[in-house]
């Protein structure tokens, strides 16, 4: 029975106040702020992202929404059919398939470098790493491009003077998608180095110690210790990189605005043109739930292989 107030007559008063109702009233009104704006500026438009996707909502329509007519599941099926878009899911596939394993590997080898092989300068080169992850992409682009340019960069630079012709990286169909994969990596592998490196530092001495002491060599501790106690974090940085570069949307768009001949169009891209350069919203709002489920199961399955090895 909960406690009552008694009143003069030994009467059952009003029910005595909790400390724990003013706690969670509190709380909610502290949380007031986050979910006034978690409403308007991301619910909402999700909501309202996926209604548009059945309707043919497009410039006509921004002052009378409720006027855009309802289409069912036409986008959807009209996506499928588009050959624009089925080159932007490839493209966009060869961008993760290329880049994720890329960014890990070498993330890992410059934490396992910075932990343990190198002992002079160690903070500066941490931090020259991690600088382009903080570095705008616009800055980064006007970097690359010089780097990269087939007529005064330094890349056609340095293969002049060893004789060589240089080809033209960003506008050839060929190497335009690896030139963008190449960046994408640098910039990137500060995140997933600084990850590896906590990783790194939270395995216990004692269990290397152990090994050595039972004359494991310097494979045989990086195969049997370091990589399956490093599988959580691994799990994490794959998971966040693939996100990542599923939604790739900068570079192709500061770099090549998808060309040449839409060599370097991602579904981000491509969303972005059908959505605000030809004002078919509801037809970029199927591509983003499309974009939206790939990515959901993408990282599903990749929580579900990994994470069984982490056990």
């Amino acid at each position: 029975m909960p406690d009552m107030a008694k009143g003069p007559a030994g009467k059952p008063g009003r029910r005595a106040s909790r400390p724990g109702g003013r706690r969670n009233l509190a709380g909610w009104l502290f949380s007031t702020p986050f979910l006034v704006l978690f409403g308007v500026f991301m619910l909402f438009p999700i909501v309202a992202t996926l209604l548009m996707s059945f309707t043919d909502f497009g410039a006509r329509d921004v002052t009378r929404p409720l006027e855009a007519e309802f289409v069912g599941l036409d986008n959807y099926r009209n996506l499928f059919e588009d050959d624009t878009f089925r080159t932007a899911l490839f493209n966009t596939a060869y961008f993760v398939v290329v880049g994720v394993p890329l960014t890990i590997l070498l993330g890992l080898l410059v934490a396992l470098l910075l932990n343990n092989g190198i002992d002079r300068a160690r903070t500066f080169f941490r931090v020259g790493f991690y600088a382009p992850v903080v570095t705008t992409i616009v800055a980064v682009a006007v970097v690359w491009r010089f780097v990269l340019d087939p007529s005064d960069g330094l890349v056609s630079g340095v293969a002049s003077e060893l004789g060589m012709t240089a080809p033209d990286f960003l506008g050839s169909e060929t190497w335009a998608m690896p030139s963008l994969i190449a960046m994408a990596v640098w910039r990137n592998l500060g995140t997933v180095m600084v990850l590896f490196i906590a990783g790194l530092q939270a395995i216990p001495t004692e269990v290397r110690e152990a090994a050595r002491l039972d004359g494991a060599g310097a494979w045989q501790e990086l195969r049997r210790i370091t990589v399956p106690l490093l599988r959580p974090t691994m799990l994490y940085a794959t998971v966040i990189t693939t996100i990542g570069y599923l939604n790739v949307f900068e570079e192709p768009f500061v770099m090549t605005q998808g060309g040449p001949s839409n060599a370097t169009l991602t579904v981000s891209l491509d969303m972005y043109r059908e959505g605000f350069n030809f004002f078919h919203m509801g037809y970029a709002s199927a591509m983003a739930y499309v974009l939206f489920v790939v990515v959901m199961g993408i990282t599903a399955l990749q929580l579900r292989l990994l994470k069984d090895n982490t056990r």
